[in-house]
């Protein structure tokens, strides 16, 4: 799948796409007077909360990362002081003596301009932990959620303040992805978005203001992606080569190695949620329910669809693949060759980002490439997954 028009005007796009990015954040800005965020919490020290600990300390901003569990934060003070030594001794950065505040008590996030959760991907857990901590911030807090899938709407129902809560979706791995979606809920002040925006724009990112809706945009793209690929595996294409073909064509990792970082429960939660709107293109997948039922979660078990530290394949992904074998599937002998295997898993990624230009979920097919490149890490001399169809 080249790019018909060479690297050099794909670069161009590129380019093109960024300064468009920052031509809207810079309107939003001058429109809509918002007071800064000086000082974040952070709700939540997993693999995504500790990371967006970290970005923040790395550009200075205090910090307090909370969590309920001490070795979760034992683990995220370990991780953050390994990223930090790393930003000071290479990037030449000075940072403060103590850049990250770790509690396990929320009261600490009182004095903080802005909150973000960054909880399990389950509704009830969010909203929940929403209702406990709302009275104990100030009255100007600015509330978020990191939430990937789940509709901002869904969220805010029965919030008080909806006016100061909003979606800012960090995208993984935080330090090496420059994206960031900003979701209005339904009644997301202007001045909350514009707030967010800015602090986004500090941290370095490419802040995206896009419709709420399940998944969001780059969500969206990655779950038909990630549901072709488990299709294919079904189909008896191996793993292995499922995923040399898509480092081939230039994505960081195969799609199969990505669930195992993502985590394949994590997968499946986001899955379910977007299924619920899209259930005829965005099911869950009956490998990735008994791979999650087995409790190979991926990296964080030891085990998905690779073994860890080995990275061999797991035995009971092969004894699930034969039981699950579905007729009329592409075979493998079909998908051969690495053209042919990126042919197939693009395919519904272009036809999402079609129908969500047609719902209008963003404004042009300029988005749609940003949060590919920036947020999932498509590479940068192919243009965009529509390019060349930009428009400004």
């Amino acid at each position: 799948m080249k790019n018909q028009y060479g690297v050099s005007s794909a670069l161009e796009n590129v380019r093109h796409m960024v300064a468009l990015c920052r031509e809207s954040c810079w309107h939003i800005a001058e429109t809509t007077a918002a007071p800064p965020v000086r000082s974040v919490g952070v709700v939540g020290a997993g693999i995504m909360g500790t990371a967006i600990a970290i970005e923040h300390a790395v550009h200075s901003i205090p910090v307090v990362l909370m969590d309920k569990d001490p070795e979760a934060l034992r683990r995220a003070a370990a991780t953050a002081a390994v990223e930090l030594a790393m930003a000071q001794r290479c990037g030449g950065r000075v940072l403060p003596q103590q850049p990250i505040t770790y509690t396990l008590d929320d009261a600490d996030l009182g004095g903080c301009d802005l909150v973000l959760e960054s909880i399990a991907e389950k509704r009830p857990a969010k909203q929940a932990l929403f209702a406990h901590i709302k009275p104990r911030l100030a009255d100007r807090a600015i509330l978020a959620t990191n939430t990937s899938t789940i509709p901002i709407a869904r969220l805010a129902a029965g919030m008080a303040a909806p006016g100061q809560f909003c979606g800012l979706h960090f995208c993984h791995p935080v330090r090496l992805r420059p994206l960031v979606e900003v979701i209005p809920g339904p009644a997301t002040s202007p001045e909350t978005v514009a707030a967010v925006v800015a602090h986004a724009s500090l941290l370095g990112k490419l802040p995206l203001v896009v419709a709420d809706g399940p998944g969001f945009v780059v969500n969206r793209l990655l779950l038909a992606y990630l549901n072709e690929a488990l299709t294919m595996v079904t189909a008896g294409v191996p793993i292995q080569q499922i995923d040399a073909a898509m480092v081939e064509f230039g994505m960081p990792l195969g799609p199969l190695e990505l669930l195992d970082e993502i985590g394949l429960d994590t997968a499946l939660q986001g899955g379910m949620v977007v299924a619920e709107v899209f259930a005829e293109r965005s099911g869950g997948s009956e490998l990735l329910v008994r791979l999650v039922k087995a409790g190979q979660y991926g990296m964080k078990s030891g085990a998905g669809f690779y073994r860890y530290p080995e990275k061999a394949v797991p035995p009971p992904v092969s004894r699930i693949v034969l039981e699950l074998r579905p007729s009329g599937a592409p075979s493998a002998k079909e998908l051969a060759n690495p053209a042919a295997i990126a042919e197939y898993l693009l395919g519904p990624m272009i036809a999402e980002g079609v129908r969500m230009l047609a719902e209008k979920k963003v404004a042009a097919p300029w988005q749609i490439d940003l949060a590919m490149i920036f947020g999932l890490g498509f590479p940068l001399w192919r243009g965009g997954l529509l390019c060349p169809r930009i428009s400004s």
